[in-house]
This record gives C-alpha cells, sequence and structure tokens, in this order.
C-alpha cells in the first residue's frame, strides 16, 4: 500500500512550502510528479520551483518542456507518471487514481479554505478505510512541519 502524508498549510502558502517537500523528496533519491489543479497552477509552479532561492536548483519539468523521462520532478494536471516517479505530490484538489503506482504520497492542502480542508478529511477517511498508512502533517508557527495524531 501507498503511504499517505497529508500536509496541512496554515502559514506559510504552497508557493513556498512546495519547493522545500521536493527538496527533500530529491535529496533522498526518489522522483515526484506533481499533480496539480489547473494548468495556470503547473505554470506557476514551475517557476516558482526555478526562481524561488538564488542558490537552490530544482530539477524539474512540464509538457511544455517534454522530455519526462529525464525529469526528476514532474509537474502535470494529468493522473500519470511518465518520470517512473516513486511520489506523489498533490496539490489544490487533484487527486489520482493511480495511488498504487507510488510508494508515497504527499496530498497538501489549504487550512484557510474550509472546502479544501473538508475535502481532505474525505480523503483521509477513503484512504485508511481502503488500508493505506496514512499520516498528518500541520506548519506550526514558522511554517515547518510537525508530525500530528
Amino acid at each position: 500500500m501507498t503511504e499517505i502524508s497529508f500536509y496541512h498549510l496554515q502559514t506559510v502558502p504552497l508557493e513556498r512550502a512546495l519547493p522545500k517537500l521536493v527538496e527533500k523528496v530529491l535529496a533522498s533519491g526518489a522522483r515526484a510528479v506533481i499533480m496539480l489543479g489547473s494548468e495556470e497552477r503547473v505554470a506557476e509552479l514551475d517557476t516558482v520551483l526555478w526562481t524561488f532561492h538564488p542558490d537552490s536548483f530544482l530539477p524539474h519539468g512540464t509538457a511544455r518542456d517534454g522530455r519526462a523521462g529525464d525529469q526528476p520532478a514532474w509537474l502535470t494536471t494529468a493522473d500519470e507518471n511518465p518520470n517512473g516517479a516513486g511520489v506523489l505530490i498533490l496539490a489544490d484538489g487533484a487527486t489520482s487514481a493511480k495511488l498504487a503506482q507510488y510508494e508515497k504520497c504527499l496530498d497538501i492542502f489549504d487550512g484557510g479554505d474550509a472546502a479544501a480542508v473538508a475535502a481532505a478529511r474525505e480523503r483521509w477517511r477513503a484512504f485508511k478505510d481502503s488500508g493505506h498508512r496514512v499520516t498528518y502533517w500541520q506548519q506550526d508557527q514558522s511554517g515547518r512541519w510537525q508530525q500530528k495524531t
């Protein structure tokens, strides 16, 4: 079963949290698919991953760039795994019917959006009921992740 971790954004927006999570995934030697809610978000977060820190480089690509198999991280709106990733990152309420293709899934949701929180709770229940190992991470006041029970 896929290990699923929920990340509850409270103090830092996705644009600041995602690069650090992707850094950790890539530093572990894994590849990632980052599934987003719209093509506009793909374009926005593509730029963010190139520019979030002047001393950092997060190799990644999108359909516009092509060569998915060469990309350690792949941003998309499609439920696909063209780079052979072991980690799926879901944001903007994106969902996947292909969780079994991944070792881990990071489900990131906006704690300031009541509908997003309610949808995350539903996904949590569904994943838990289907036998996945589910964990929950919440941001502290400085934006660091703390696991909660």
